[in-house]
């Protein structure tokens, strides 16, 4: 299965944010996100901190795709 964060992207947008904001707004680094721009695995560590900032579910942020 591919995973897909496009929830995360969308989120950014709606919240008027780029890629580099996040990085700066909960430590992730550059390379995480350029991981997740390209559908691969990151931590579940990454993925609580995104949802702790955006306040929301891990369903809003990543899905899986077939």
């Amino acid at each position: 299965m591919k995973i897909s964060y496009n929830g995360l992207w969308k989120l950014l947008i709606d919240n008027g944010m780029q890629k580099k904001d996040l990085i700066d707004k909960i430590g992730v680094s550059s390379t995480t996100i350029a991981k997740m721009g390209k559908g691969e695995k990151v931590s579940l560590d990454v993925l609580e901190r995104i949802c702790n900032y955006f306040n929301c579910d891990i369903g809003d942020v990543m899905s899986f795709e077939k």
